[in-house]
């Protein structure tokens, strides 16, 4: 009898517990449809080393497929990591990393990373991500990747999601193929979306416009692009269903209340991090 009411002790602890991390995460509706939200103001601050401002989200493109995504309560999450982030002493709180090509992960992420997320599990086997850091939450879909020697690797690439400050926020990775129904519908709504528009490397660039125009995101951040040439070439393509915002910035800040009303690509300048106190 004593076993077990520890048991059920030990079992209604682990569920406050995770009551109270769902709790403290403003409630997001990825798996949910969405009304669009009016308003298209998105604040800039001088540095990502700033804080982050409350009910606010911060997307940093790093370079290639990274971004630095940083949260009021000083969480730091890098996409796509390589080892490398610039000239900086910070180590970010959780990674996420996709191997089609070494550009994508590191074999070697630093020992103080908290959690490392792999993109990929046993070949072919695929891998599933539900980590919830109360303040965020982090899953992924499996996607098929095109092998080194033709073939096709099953679910050796993740869409990593994440819910955070009420947001959807969707990272493509190295994407191959268009998401099947099964996989749009465990992606759901994303209020943003970071797209892999090289138009070849990883989908010609006829398939990725139809994946934007189906994900019907609010904000769509090109990544991956390696030249002006390439990202223009996707600019064409979208400008009549997208409104284009170019920046000079390597960021920005949005939060829910900010989502503009009409589909918008934000192009953004990549930049590697420098701590503040360096020149």
């Amino acid at each position: 009898m004593f076993l077990k009411r520890f048991g059920l002790a030990v079992i209604m602890a682990v569920m406050a517990t995770a009551v109270a991390a769902q709790d403290n995460r403003r409630p997001s509706h990825c798996l949910a449809i969405a009304d669009a939200t009016p308003g298209a103001a998105f604040v800039q601050k001088a540095s990502w080393t700033q804080p982050v401002p409350d009910f606010s989200v911060r997307l940093h493109y790093v370079g290639h497929a990274t971004f630095l995504l940083q949260t009021p309560g000083g969480l730091n999450v890098a996409t796509d990591f390589t080892g490398f982030l610039g000239m900086t002493e910070m180590i970010p709180d959780v990674v996420t990393m996709n191997h089609a090509h070494e550009t994508h992960w590191t074999a070697y992420p630093d020992p103080g990373i908290d959690h490392v997320l792999r993109g990929w599990g046993p070949f072919g086997e695929g891998i599933d991500h539900h980590l919830d850091l109360g303040e965020m939450l982090v899953r992924n879909v499996s996607t098929d990747i095109r092998s080194r020697q033709g073939g096709i690797e099953e679910n050796g690439n993740s869409i990593f999601i994440f819910e955070v400050e009420g947001l959807c926020i969707g990272h493509l990775g190295h994407l191959h193929h268009e998401p099947n129904e099964q996989q749009y519908a465990a992606i759901g709504r994303l209020d943003i979306v970071m797209v892999p528009v090289d138009g070849g490397y990883t989908l010609p660039r006829e398939m990725m416009v139809r994946i934007v125009d189906r994900l019907k995101s609010s904000i769509v951040v090109p990544m991956h692009w390696f030249s002006d040439f390439a990202l223009n070439a996707f600019l064409e393509e979208v400008q009549e269903s997208f409104v284009i915002d170019r920046r000079d910035s390597p960021f920005l800040e949005v939060s829910l209340r900010d989502l503009p009303s009409r589909p918008t690509v934000v192009v953004l300048r990549p930049e590697r991090l420098r701590d503040a106190s360096d020149p």
